[in-house]
């Protein structure tokens, strides 16, 4: 499957430590769950961005992703100062930008 444009955006986005490019793939009022911490809206994200992703250096790498029930679940390996290893990612996509992530 080819990765949709926001969720390649977002990969692209952590890996150049680029937070302005990273917090635009999301909609203003997106929601981000993280091993159920909530964040709600791009305020909240960006701070989960700066302890949790780009603030941790990570490197993201795609390693599978399909769709199913309107959600693309993406298989997805880490690499930084924080977590390292392989987790899921489930992107919800409204139009050009992610309206919902839950990690998990």
């Amino acid at each position: 499957m080819t990765t949709p444009d926001p969720i390649r955006r977002f990969v692209e986005a952590t890996n150049a430590g680029d937070t302005e490019a990273f917090l635009e793939t999301f909609k203003a009022d997106a929601f981000l769950s993280d091993w159920g911490r909530s964040f709600r809206g791009r305020e909240q994200i960006a701070r989960w961005n700066q302890t949790d992703n780009i603030g941790v250096q990570s490197r993201l790498d795609i390693v599978r992703i399909a769709l199913s029930d309107g959600a693309h679940h993406v298989r997805i390996k880490v690499a930084g100062n924080g977590f390292n290893g392989e987790g899921d990612m489930t992107f919800t996509l409204d139009g050009d930008r992610i309206a919902s992530l839950v990690i998990a």
